[in-house]
Parts: C-alpha cells; structure tokens; sequence
C-alpha cells in the first residue's frame, strides 16, 4: 500500500507540473508496467526529434496535448488516469520490449493486468483527433473527457482583413464603381468558390475520412 501510495502521489507531482509525463526506460516499467497500480494510464508511443522527421509524430502529439490538457484542467480531473509519453530516443527499450517498430502509436496500460488487443488505439483506421481519442479512452476506462481546443482567431483575423481590403479598395474608387458591374469579374469570383467547394479538401471537410485506411484487397495501408 505504502508503494502504490508513492506512485500514485509521484504522478501527481509530475502531472501537476506538466499534463503529459514524459518517461524513459525506468520510469516506464516502474510507474506502468510493474504493479501494483489501481491506475490506468496512455502510452504514446512516438519519434519527436527532428532527425527521425516524423511529421505525423508532432501532429499526434499537438492533438494529445490538447486532450491530456483537456483532462488536466477539468472538474473530473483524478489519480486515477494518467498520459505520458515514451520517445524513441529517450526510451529504445521500451520499444525493443514491446517489439514496436513503428510510431505514433497510442496504448492504454489498465490497473491490472496486461493490456489487450483493443488497448491499442487503431489509429490507421480512426485517425488522431482528440475526440477520437477520447472516445477510445472511453471506452477502455469510463472516464469521460470533455476536449476543449484552445481559441483560433486565424479565420475570424483573415475575414476582418478580407473585409477591410475590400472597403478600402472601394473607398478609393468611390468616385468609379463601374467595375462592380464587370460581368467578366463575378465570372472569375464564381468559379473560384465552385472550385473550393468541389474540392478534396472541402470534402475531407465535410465528411471527415480516417487519416489512412487499408485496400481490402491487398490489405496495404
């Protein structure tokens, strides 16, 4: 009891200073996979340094902040979940002991016992949003984690810019507005929004498709 008391008091400590707990080798087989615990805890398993450029590495890990941070900084917040995350380059025993050869890679560790196959997220097929995560957490633990994003104030600043270069553009030829006319002008306007909206992009938009996917016929991602 005494041990177990220890870890628990040792994570908050940590996830008081930072929602994420970084861990190498040690820590890792000491706070996750040696008992006794009466805590679950996710794993990411990643490559953040430059020199492995792993992009979906640090695209993950921006999703994962916000959900640890989310858990964090919530009412529901208790001892008994925990997020860390596993570096190759600070923790390549890890991932020679678990014989994992590819990153990111998401798992839940439960209380006791050792996890399954649906403790590892399936992250091929559902993607790394935060919300998804959540939902996988869900599932695995009963917490429930409400995401908060933090504000972006790209699309509200570019629109207030948009509209402040128009205004201005027909302040400066108040005096010959002909070219509101211009038929060759809306033409132009029109097509451009026709392309957006036909888009790949505003499709990945609307539909939200998983980040990648296997051919089911060969099985190749």
């Amino acid at each position: 009891q005494n041990l177990l008391a220890e870890k628990v008091e040792q994570l908050m400590e940590w996830s008081s200073r930072r929602s994420v707990i970084r861990m190498n080798g040690d820590k890792f087989r000491r706070f996750v996979k040696a008992p006794p615990r009466n805590y679950s805890v996710i794993v990411m398993f990643t490559a953040l340094q430059p020199q492995r450029q792993c992009s979906v590495c640090r695209q993950a890990n921006e999703e994962y902040q916000v959900l640890a941070n989310s858990w964090r900084y919530s009412s529901a917040f208790s001892n008994k979940l925990f997020f860390t995350i596993v570096d190759y380059d600070e923790g390549a025993d890890v991932f020679q002991q678990l014989n994992m050869n590819s990153a990111p890679t998401f798992m839940h560790f439960p209380p006791k016992g050792k996890p399954k196959r649906a403790d590892t997220f399936d992250l091929q097929r559902i993607g790394f949003a935060a919300e998804q995560l959540a939902k996988w957490i869900a599932d695995r633990t009963d917490v429930h984690i409400r995401v908060f994003r933090p504000p972006n104030y790209s699309g509200t600043i570019a629109l207030a810019l948009l509209i402040s270069l128009v205004g201005g553009l027909l302040y400066l030829r108040r005096n010959n507005l002909e070219f509101i006319y211009n038929k060759t002008g809306w033409a132009m306007a029109a097509l451009c929004v026709v392309f957006a909206m036909t888009s790949g992009q505003m499709w990945n938009h609307i539909r939200g498709p998983p980040y990648a996917h296997k051919n089911p016929q060969n099985g190749q991602v």
